[in-house]
C-alpha cells in the first residue's frame, strides 16, 4: 500500500497540503489544466516554487487569482460546481466529502443546516482549487491512507468574516472533536491549522505509521514566519507490503433510534444501504421513551461516503436525527480459496495477520446456491465445505 506520513511542524493549510502533494510528484501542469475547468470564466494560476527557509529546502504552492474580491458560495453551490465538473468520479466524491465535512462543522457552530452554510474564505476560488486540487493530487499519487502527527494549533484570536474568533477557529475545533484529531497546543500567536487544513487531515483514511519504505520526503512551507519553529508541513511518501498489521483505518458509524417504522420498511432500508456500499448494517431492539419497543439502526461506512448514507437514512426511515462517530477498525488480510465439494465449488474466505492464517469460512451465497440447485439442506453443503478446510 501507499500512504502519506504527515509531520505537522508548523500546522496545516490547504495550500501547504497541495504544495506537499505536488512536491511529492503530482504534476502541477496537469493539475492546473483539470482545475481550470471547475469554474468557467474564473481565471487563476497554480504555481509551485522551490524555497529555502530555516536552512531547509522545500516547496511552496500558491493559487493566484487576477481579480480581487471573493465570491461567497453555499455548500449547494460548491456541490454543483464539483459534481458537474470533468474531474474523475472518485475525485468528485472526495472533494464534495471534504466540503461536506466543513459544512457540517460550520453548520454546527453557527446553528444552521450544512447545505445552507455560506462559505466565505472557504467559498472563494482559491480555496475550491486548494481542496479539489488536493483530492486530485491524492488520486494522481495513488495514495491510500494518511499517518498523521499531532497538530499544533497556535493561540490567540484570528479575524474572520464573522469577526474575531478564538484559535483554533470554532469550525476547526469542531472538526478536531468530531474526528478525534490529536492536537498539540503551543504559544505561537497565530492560526496554525486552518479549517481547510483540518478538514483535509480529517477526511482521508488513517493508518498508523508502521514499518514501510520511505520513497520520497518533501517540506511544504507556509507564508508566515513563526516565532519558535519552522512553518512547514513535512510529508513522507511511504510504501508498505501490508496495511500496517491489518489496521484498516477509520470508518464512520451512523445510527438512529426508530420506534415508528414497520419491519418491512426497516428491512428495505437495510437492503438499500448495503447495496449502496455500506460496510455493515445492523439493528438492535431497545425500549424507548414510555417503554415503547423500538430499534437502533447502525450503519458502518467509509468516512468519505458518510453524506451519501446520511441522505439515504433520512430518505428511507422516519428518523429526525442521526448520531455519528469515527471509529477505528482492525481487519484481517483476506484472500479466497476454492473447495471442491460433491455439490460443486465453494469459495472459502481466508483471514490472516502478519502472514499467519487465522480463520477460514465458506461463502454463504455459494453454499446457498448449490443447496438450491442440488435440492439438499444448506447445512449439508456448508458442513461438507467445512470438512475441506
Amino acid at each position: 500500500m501507499k500512504y502519506l506520513r504527515l509531520d505537522s511542524v508548523g500546522g496545516i493549510s490547504g495550500d501547504m497540503f497541495l504544495g506537499l502533494l505536488m512536491g511529492l510528484g503530482a504534476d502541477r501542469a496537469k493539475l492546473e489544466i483539470s482545475l481550470r475547468k471547475l469554474v468557467p470564466g474564473e481565471d487563476f494560476g497554480l504555481f509551485l516554487e522551490e524555497v529555502r527557509l530555516n536552512g531547509l529546502c522545500g516547496v511552496r504552492a500558491k493559487v493566484v487569482i487576477p481579480r480581487e474580491g471573493h465570491t461567497h458560495r453555499t455548500m449547494g453551490d460548491i456541490r454543483s460546481i464539483l459534481e458537474n465538473s470533468e474531474l474523475p468520479e472518485k475525485v468528485k466524491l472526495d472533494a464534495v466529502g471534504v466540503f461536506s465535512l466543513l459544512a457540517e462543522a460550520e453548520g454546527s457552530v453557527h446553528g444552521m443546516a450544512p447545505e445552507k452554510v455560506a462559505f466565505h474564505e472557504v467559498g472563494a476560488l482559491d480555496s475550491i482549487v486548494d481542496i479539489a486540487g488536493c483530492c486530485l493530487a491524492w488520486h494522481m499519487l495513488g495514495l491510500e491512507a494518511l499517518a498523521l502527527s499531532p497538530l499544533p494549533t497556535g493561540s490567540g484570536v484570528v479575524r474572520t468574516a464573522h469577526g474575531l474568533m478564538p484559535i483554533p477557529a470554532p469550525a476547526t475545533a469542531e472538526i478536531f472533536a468530531r474526528y478525534g484529531l490529536l492536537t498539540a497546543p503551543d504559544d505561537e500567536p497565530f492560526e496554525l491549522v486552518t479549517p481547510t487544513g483540518a478538514a483535509l487531515a480529517a477526511y482521508f483514511p488513517k493508518c498508523p505509521a508502521g514499518a514501510g519504505k520511505v520513497v520520497k520526503s518533501v517540506n511544504a512551507f507556509g507564508r508566515r514566519e513563526l516565532l519558535s519553529r519552522p512553518n512547514l508541513l513535512r510529508g513522507m511518501f511511504c510504501e508498505a507490503d501490508h496495511l500496517s498489521e491489518g489496521v484498516a483505518g477509520q470508518v464512520m458509524q451512523l445510527e438512529c433510534n426508530l420506534d415508528d417504522l414497520s419491519g418491512e420498511l426497516l428491512g428495505h432500508a437495510a437492503e438499500k444501504l448495503l447495496a449502496a456500499g455500506a460496510l455493515d448494517v445492523w439493528t438492535v431492539p431497545v425500549y424507548m421513551k414510555k417503554q415503547r419497543p423500538g430499534v437502533i439502526l447502525s450503519v458502518l461506512c467509509p468516512v468519505e461516503d458518510a453524506e451519501v448514507f446520511r441522505r439515504m437514512i433520512f430518505q428511507e426511515t422516519s428518523t429526525f436525527g442521526i448520531r455519528e462517530r469515527i471509529v477505528a477498525r482492525t481487519v484481517l488480510d483476506r484472500c479466497f480459496e476454492t473447495a471442491e465439494t460433491s455439490f460443486g465449488p465453494v469459495r472459502i474466505k481466508c483471514g490472516s495477520r502478519n502472514g499467519t492464517a487465522l480463520t477460514r469460512s465458506p461463502e454463504y451465497e455459494d453454499c446457498r446456491k448449490l443447496a438450491e440447485a442440488c435440492q439438499v439442506p444448506l447445512r449439508t453443503v456448508w458442513q461438507e465445505a467445512l470438512k475441506k478446510l
